[in-house]
């Protein structure tokens, strides 16, 4: 099976401009991410695709892969499928460019569910245990059936405890994915859903045009780096 793991990359982020450039040691942060999804020895190949003159550059200028893509792009998930489109691969993994700390156990547990010839799309989660987490709206929970397929993500509580004495587990999601080719250019063809817009999740598509997604459980993987604050925490971890 051809598995390559593709890290999109936009300097724009609105919420911390140029944060994949930010220095966390003696490396940025997208040099980080990008060398230590390469360092799994998991891929056929690994790429970033960027939007941006100054990405490329740092990754290009240090021995790694990039491509250019469209600047007209609303998402990650469209410029890995414009770069993968006409290449000869099975499975496409969408590692996050603003995930330094990814971890070799986390990819290939989303890597291997794909032995299982039927899942379309494969992500992972990790228990939550922290009360702030879970009520907090910008940490995505998920909620799976018993086969792993998840059932629903959303940013408010799920599943809402009616009786406080049910144990009940709470996941939390990890933003990276795996998609079949075939899946992943169906996804990106499809129009943005009302739920998706509602929660300004993009999984939700693929729920509302009956995708499954299969989940597994792993460990968190460190920091990821959304704010400036992230940075801060990121810089103590390493």
């Amino acid at each position: 099976m051809q598995i390559i793991a593709v890290i999109p990359a936009r300097y724009a982020a609105t919420r911390f401009p140029a944060k994949l450039m930010q220095m966390l040691g003696t490396k940025t942060v997208i040099r980080h991410t990008y060398e230590n999804t390469v360092a799994t020895g998991l891929f056929t190949d690994v790429l970033v695709v960027t939007d941006s003159d100054i990405i490329y550059r740092e990754i290009i200028s240090n021995g790694g892969k990039a491509v250019m893509s469209s600047k007209e792009h609303e998402s990650g998930t469209d410029r890995i499928a414009e770069t993968v489109k006409e290449m000869n691969v099975d499975v496409v993994i969408n590692v996050q460019g603003d995930e330094p700390f990814v971890q070799r156990s986390s990819l290939e547990k989303l890597c291997n569910i794909f032995h299982d010839q039927s899942v379309q799309v494969g992500s992972l989660m990790h228990i939550l245990t922290d009360e702030e987490q879970i009520n907090d709206p910008n940490c995505v929970k998920v909620v799976v059936n018993k086969q792993m397929d998840a059932l629903y993500f959303s940013r408010s509580v799920i599943p809402y405890k009616r009786d406080a004495s049910t144990p009940v587990a709470y996941y939390k999601h990890i933003g990276m994915y795996g998609y079949r080719k075939d899946s992943l250019l169906q996804f990106t063809a499809l129009p943005a859903s009302l739920l998706e817009q509602t929660e300004k999740l993009e999984q939700l598509r693929l729920l509302e045009n009956g995708f499954r997604i299969r989940m597994a459980v792993t460990e968190p993987v460190g920091v990821s780096i959304d704010t400036p604050a992230d940075l801060e925490k990121a810089k103590q971890l390493l």
